[in-house]
């Protein structure tokens, strides 16, 4: 199979329960120990055996904007923990709260557990495509409800009350090489991470990304969000290209079977950081 990881729904769901009960699953403590990280050679998180990320200069668009199209696997943080993918310097430091509210969080309540969108930076786990068009450009998921973003590039500013929304509203500029994006009006329901970041509808995100070379894309991220955090902080992360592959038809709704083995505190890969 194209992707090569339906194979190992099975080793996930045993993964899931074992990090659920504060365990690390053996092969991963054995890789951790050996400094692999668990990785297998060519993969990106669950899609093993992935050909080499394409070598070259990042395109550019025949009026000589830079090309982001394409179909991308990765985000601008760790989902896992958002704490672990941060710029240098920077902290997350929650208000009270949001502290409290996360050490009462459970696994099985994760909105992206549950087909819902899993916002930003989280993004999605399965890859996703940037579509640019004249004067807006749209990231297509395949993951969860095959969610989309549409980021509007004509010079229009944000609405003065905007409906909140699981993406916001999105505005996007050119810096250089870099298309930054600038989102508020969002719904208080995502997590940002696996652990159970929360933030509130006072959420406004600044997104950066840029296509350092062919075939790999930096992206960080600037959380500001006072009814949330004490100060705003960036995270950082990268996506890879994944040339000549589509997006495939997943539909959340239909294939979630395991949501039911999902127990304990809320928690990424690794285990908890409470």
């Amino acid at each position: 199979m194209r992707r090569q990881w339906i194979a190992l729904a099975g080793a996930a769901l045993a993964v899931v329960t074992l990090l659920a009960q504060g365990q690390a699953p053996p092969d991963a403590a054995k890789a951790k120990a050996k400094g692999k990280g668990g990785a297998a050679k060519g993969g990106v998180g669950l899609y093993q055996r992935q050909p080499p990320t394409p070598t070259g200069p990042a395109p550019k668009l025949a009026d000589g904007t830079p090309d982001l199209s394409g179909v991308w696997l990765g985000g601008g943080a760790s989902d896992a923990d958002i704490s672990r993918a941060l710029k240098p310097g920077d902290s997350v430091v929650m208000l009270p709260w949001a502290e409290a509210l996360v050490k009462t969080r459970q696994s099985k309540d994760d909105p992206e557990a549950n087909c819902l969108p899993a916002g930003i930076p989280r993004g999605s786990p399965y890859p996703w495509r940037i579509a640019q068009t004249p004067g807006i450009y749209f990231i297509v998921f395949e993951g969860n409800i095959h969610s989309w973003r549409q980021i509007f590039m004509d010079g229009r500013k944000h609405p003065e009350d905007p409906e909140p929304a699981w993406y916001g509203n999105s505005i996007g500029r050119w810096d250089g090489p870099t298309w930054v994006v600038d989102t508020i009006g969002f719904k208080d329901k995502f997590w940002f991470d696996y652990v159970g970041h929360p933030h509130t509808e006072k959420l406004h995100t600044t997104e950066r990304y840029t296509r350092t070379d062919l075939g790999n894309m930096s992206i960080e991220v600037t959380i500001d969000d006072p009814g949330a955090y004490a100060k705003p902080f960036t995270t950082v992360g990268r996506a890879r290209i994944m040339a000549g592959t589509e997006l495939l038809e997943y539909i959340c709704q239909e294939d979630n079977f395991d949501l039911q083995h999902i127990s304990g505190p809320a928690q990424g890969p690794g285990g908890s950081t409470r």
